[in-house]
């Protein structure tokens, strides 16, 4: 299975939180999963510990390449199809990151792996 991990998922996987859900941990884990890392993720986690909001994560700002090899992880970049389809998503979410995530899962047939409530309802593949 192609999951992309929601930013969150990221972080919380990084940090074996406890508000990962079993069975997210359990589907990151599975050597047979594709994982991937959007280019967003990293951006909302710059953007948001700039701003104070992640104090916790300059290590995933100053390490992130070498975090997501270090797990096997795939990076996904951010094109403009994925930026079309991002801004012209029709089900309202007002985070930017989050709608990338949403349109990149859509477009690269990639399970997003989220406990966001809005994102339930943009109709994209969830598992958490």
């Amino acid at each position: 299975m192609k999951l992309l991990l929601d930013t969150h998922a990221l972080l919380w996987w990084w940090t074996n939180d406890a508000r990962l859900s079993v069975r997210a941990r359990a589907a990151i884990a599975d050597d047979s999963n594709d994982i991937w890392v959007s280019a967003a993720s990293a951006w909302e986690i710059a953007t948001k510990h700039r701003l104070g909001k992640l104090q916790q994560a300059a290590d995933a700002v100053s390490r992130f390449n070498e975090l997501v090899a270090a797990d096997g992880f795939n990076h996904l970049a951010v094109s403009y199809l994925h930026a079309i389809r991002a801004g012209g998503h029709q089900h309202e979410h007002r985070d930017p990151f989050d709608r990338m995530l949403v349109a990149q899962a859509e477009l690269e047939g990639a399970t997003l792996v989220s406990c966001d409530p809005v994102i339930a309802q943009m109709g994209v593949g969830l598992l958490w």
